[in-house]
């Protein structure tokens, strides 16, 4: 079927797309409506952690869409019971909410900070509701999430914001410290900031982050949407700096491909009265059962050091890549990881990858300057070479 069969105009203009349609997927390949195979190097912005169709997901929609798909969350149902213990029973958090986008995860973790603020007011006897972010962060698209997100021009698209949310500089405590008034109810951040061009925050600015908020009797949200399930070589990112946050939120790669999200709490947090939280499909079976495949596969003996192990490698590969071509170095944590290019050709390099062939390379540039990798968590040796091998090619051309 060729591009100009196809209805796209049917579909609400939101990004440039080029003119290619997806058709299948499998690992770390996806195949289009031409017959061409991709490497893909987004799945999906860190979505699938498990890669494109993994079996384990094959079996666990098959399997749960003849026994339940939603009796409504004023119900339990035994999927999302039990992907809810296997997520406390591996993290340092009592309780579960389901979601279904990391958008929707960040704004039930707001939410939640609000009424706990509501219910621990300050000393005046007055409402907490202020929560500090930061600086080139991430947190989604609905309008409180945009209001929290320090990306530039979010502040004027659909103004005016959600008030409440003040931005510091990640891995500056002193920015965050002098934010903090009596009105403030949470800090808020990424753990690595992905959108933001893969900034990592340092082990020793988490660290004292969790010592200031004790301090100063506000909570500690991690925002793993991107780093969470396995992404950064640890089940949560947060264990790579042996904190523990009062909240997290989870999405992207916890539903290996389907619309899942959680955010997580601490007990002693968990205030929510019925009625203040909810939504249509929040647990429904059918994405937890997948849910429940991808927590199952992650947490298989060896996996997470695999990730770890292979992370190791795709940062030496952009090492020497950078020192072959010249580039300014890499930065990351596990498979989460960007390539710094010195200049602004990140686009130039990802329209020219994806149009090689007679194979094409998916390559994301979330900044001009750096080339972003969220490979599937079981990609392999042979799978990163020839990532590594195309880009080479591509930044030769680039280049001359």
């Amino acid at each position: 079927m060729e591009f100009s069969q196809y209805p796209v105009n049917a579909l609400l203009y939101i990004t440039n797309r080029p003119e290619l349609v997806f058709t299948e997927g499998d690992g770390m390949w996806l195949t289009d409506h031409n017959g061409k195979r991709y490497l893909d190097y987004l799945q999906g912005w860190a979505v699938n952690c498990l890669g494109h169709s993994p079996q384990c997901i094959q079996d666990a929609l098959a399997a749960q869409s003849k026994k339940l798909i939603n009796p409504s969350p004023a119900f339990y149902n035994e999927p999302s019971i039990a992907l809810a213990a296997l997520l406390t029973e591996n993290s340092c958090f009592d309780r579960v909410f389901f979601a279904n986008s990391g958008a929707e995860a960040n704004e039930s973790a707001i939410k939640l900070a609000r009424k706990w603020g509501k219910l621990n007011k300050n000393t005046t006897g007055e409402n907490r509701y202020e929560i500090i972010t930061f600086d080139h962060s991430f947190h989604g698209r609905t309008l409180a999430t945009m209001s929290a997100s320090g990306k530039a021009g979010w502040d004027t698209i659909y103004a005016p914001q959600v008030p409440g949310f003040f931005k510091a500089t990640l891995n500056d405590i002193a920015s965050v410290e002098k934010l903090i008034t009596g009105k403030t109810v949470a800090v808020m951040l990424e753990p690595v900031q992905g959108e933001g061009g893969v900034l990592p925050a340092t082990r020793e600015f988490m660290q004292a982050l969790r010592a200031l908020t004790k301090k100063h009797n506000i909570l500690l949200i991690a925002d793993e949407v991107q780093t969470g399930m396995g992404r950064c070589g640890e089940l949560f990112a947060y264990q790579l700096s042996d904190i523990e946050p009062d909240i997290m939120t989870l999405g992207k790669g916890i539903g290996g491909g389907v619309p899942l999200a959680a955010m997580l709490c601490r007990e002693e947090i968990a205030c929510f009265e019925p009625g203040d939280q909810g939504g249509t499909y929040n647990g429904n079976p059918l994405m937890t059962a997948v849910g429940i495949a991808v927590a199952q596969a992650l947490l298989a003996p060896g996996f997470l050091q695999s990730v770890k192990d292979k992370g190791d490698y795709l940062s030496k590969a952009l090492l020497k890549l950078t020192k072959q071509h010249g580039l300014a170095g890499e930065r990351g944590d596990g498979l989460l990881r960007a390539l710094k290019l010195g200049s602004d050709i990140g686009p130039q390099i990802v329209e020219k990858a994806r149009d090689m062939g007679p194979v094409g390379l998916l390559l994301n540039s979330p900044r001009p300057d750096l080339l972003r990798f969220m490979p599937a968590l079981n990609v392999t040796i042979e799978e990163i070479d020839q990532m590594i091998a195309m880009l080479s090619d591509v930044l030769t051309q680039v280049k001359k």
